[in-house]
C-alpha cells in the first residue's frame, strides 16, 4: 500500500533530494568574480551566466539518486527489492554529499577562490536519514509478513 510510513519517508527524501536541482550548493568568491556551484557545475554570476567548470558526475549522481528514490516508492509490493534499492540509495546519497564537497574544494583550488558552502549541503544527509528510516520500516513489514505466513 502506498500510504505506508516508509512511502512517506521516501517521498520526503525525494522532495528534499529533488530540491537540489534548484538550489546553489556553494559560493566561490575571487577578488573579481563570484561563482555559484550548482548541480550542473560552477557558473560565473555575471549577466550571461557562463559555465566555468562542468560537473557532469555530480549531475548524473543527483539524477540517479532522484530516480531510484522515485522508483523505490512504487515498489511497495516487492519489499526485498525495495530494501535493496534503499541500500543502494543510501550509498548514492552518501556519495552525493562527498561529491558536492569534492567539487566545491576542487573548484576553489582551480579558480583560486574562497569557498563557502550553503545550507543545501545538509539536504543529502537529511535524505540519507529518511531513507534509512524507510528501510527499517520496510524490514519491519517484511518480518511481520513472514511471521504471519508461519502461523498459517
Amino acid at each position: 500500500m502506498i500510504q505506508r510510513i516508509q512511502s512517506v519517508y521516501l517521498f520526503f527524501a525525494l522532495i528534499i533530494t529533488g530540491s537540489l536541482f534548484f538550489l546553489n550548493l556553494a559560493e566561490l568568491a575571487t577578488t573579481s568574480e563570484v561563482y555559484a556551484l550548482t548541480y550542473n557545475g560552477v557558473f560565473a554570476s555575471g549577466e550571461p551566466a557562463s559555465l566555468a567548470m562542468p560537473a557532469l558526475a555530480l549531475n548524473i549522481l543527483l539524477l540517479l539518486a532522484v530516480l531510484i528514490t522515485g522508483v523505490t516508492i512504487f515498489l511497495y509490493k516487492k519489499r526485498m527489492l525495495q530494501i535493496r534499492l534503499s541500500a543502494l540509495n543510501l550509498g548514492l546519497h552518501a556519495g552525493l554529499s562527498v561529491m558536492i564537497f569534492y567539487f566545491g574544494k576542487m573548484a576553489a583550488k582551480e579558480l583560486q577562490a574562497e569557498l563557502s558552502f550553503n545550507w543545501p549541503l545538509i539536504l543529502p544527509l537529511i535524505s540519507l536519514i529518511l531513507i534509512f528510516l524507510a528501510m527499517r520500516s520496510i524490514g519491519k513489514d517484511e518480518a511481520l509478513i513472514r511471521s504471519l505466513n508461519r502461523i498459517r
